[in-house]
C-alpha cells in the first residue's frame, strides 16, 4: 500500500468517527426540540459512519497496517433552528466527499489498484448521502413551517431503518 495512501485513510478512520459523533449531536438537538423522527434518522447516520469508520479499519488491518486510533474531537452542536442542523450535514458529506476523493486521487496517481477499487464503494455511498441529505432539506422546505407537514415528516423519519 502506498504509504501516504495509508496515511489518508489512516486518518479518515477517525473522521468517520468524528461524523457519527456530529450526528450524535444532532440527533441529541433534535430530540430535544421533540422532532423525534429527525432525532432518528440522524441515529441512523450516525450508525452508517461507524460502519463506513470501521470499513476502512478492517481494510487497514487486512492489509497489514496497524491502525493508532486518535481522539474524537467534540463536535460542534449549538443551532439557532431546525433548518440548520440539515444545512450542517449536508456540508459536512459535501466535506466527506472531497476527503474520499482527494484518497482516491492519491490512490490513483500512486497506482494503488487495490485501494481504488476499495473506495469506489465510498465513492458511490457519497453520492448517496448527499442526495438523502438534499432531499430532506428539500422536503423540509416545502413544508414552509407548516406545523401539519412537519409533523407528518417527522413520522415518517422516525419508520427509517
Amino acid at each position: 500500500m502506498n504509504a501516504q495512501v495509508e496515511t489518508l485513510l489512516k486518518e479518515q478512520v477517525n473522521k468517520e468517527f468524528y461524523s457519527a459523533y456530529l450526528y450524535l449531536a444532532i440527533a441529541n438537538y433534535y430530540h430535544s426540540k421533540n422532532l423525534n423522527g429527525f432525532g432518528h434518522w440522524f441515529e441512523v447516520q450516525a450508525r452508517e459512519e461507524q460502519e463506513h469508520a470501521m470499513k476502512i479499519l478492517k481494510y487497514l488491518q487486512d492489509n497489514g497496517v496497524m491502525v493508532k486510533l486518535e481522539a474524537i474531537a467534540a463536535p460542534e452542536a449549538e443551532f439557532s433552528d431546525t433548518r440548520t442542523p440539515l444545512l450542517a450535514a449536508l456540508g459536512h458529506e459535501q466535506y466527506v466527499t472531497g476527503l474520499i476523493h482527494a484518497i482516491y486521487k492519491q490512490a490513483r496517481d500512486s497506482d494503488d489498484f487495490r485501494a481504488c477499487q476499495f473506495l469506489e464503494w465510498f465513492i458511490a455511498e457519497q453520492g448517496e448521502e448527499e442526495k438523502s441529505t438534499s432531499d430532506l432539506i428539500a422536503k423540509f422546505d416545502m413544508l414552509g413551517g407548516d406545523a401539519k407537514g412537519l409533523y407528518l415528516l417527522n413520522a415518517e423519519l422516525n419508520n427509517r431503518e
